[in-house]
C-alpha cells in the first residue's frame, strides 16, 4: 500500500510561481513511476507530467509543456511539481499519482494510487 499527500495548492496568480509536493510513504519511493494529474470542473482527469523511478525520464502534457517541469527526491519521497507561469486554465484539482507498473506514463488507469488533490485557483 502506497499513501500519497499533496501540498502546496492554493490561490496563485497569473505569471506567478506555483510548486507543488507529494510525500509518499509505505513503500519503497524508488520502485515507483509518480505523475500529476488534474480535474477541472465539469472535465474529465488529465495528465500533466510524469516522471520514473531514476528521475532521468519525464513526460509532460503537451498543454503545459514548456510551463511545468517534474522533479523527484527520492532521499525524500517526494516529488514536485513547479511552474513559473501558471495560467488561468491551469486552475484544477491537482492530483498525485503513483504505480509500479507503468508502460505509459500519461495513461490514468496505469496509477493504482491517487492522493487526495490539492485545489489550484491562478487568478488573472
Amino acid at each position: 500500500q502506497v499513501r500519497l499527500e499533496e501540498s502546496g495548492g492554493g490561490l496563485v496568480q497569473a505569471g506567478g510561481s506555483l510548486r507543488l509536493s507529494c510525500a509518499a510513504s509505505g513503500r519503497t519511493f524508488d520502485e515507483l513511476v509518480m505523475a500529476w494529474f488534474r480535474q477541472a470542473p465539469g472535465k474529465e482527469r488529465e495528465f500533466v507530467a510524469g516522471v520514473r523511478w531514476s528521475g532521468s525520464i519525464t513526460v509532460i502534457a503537451d498543454s503545459v509543456k514548456g510551463r511545468f517541469t517534474i522533479s523527484r527526491d527520492n532521499a525524500k519521497n517526494t516529488v514536485y511539481l513547479h511552474s513559473d507561469s501558471p495560467k488561468p486554465e491551469d486552475t484544477a484539482i491537482y492530483y498525485c499519482a503513483a504505480g509500479n507498473r507503468v508502460p505509459s506514463i500519461g495513461i490514468r488507469t496505469n496509477y493504482l494510487y491517487w492522493g487526495q488533490g490539492t485545489q489550484v485557483t491562478v487568478s488573472s
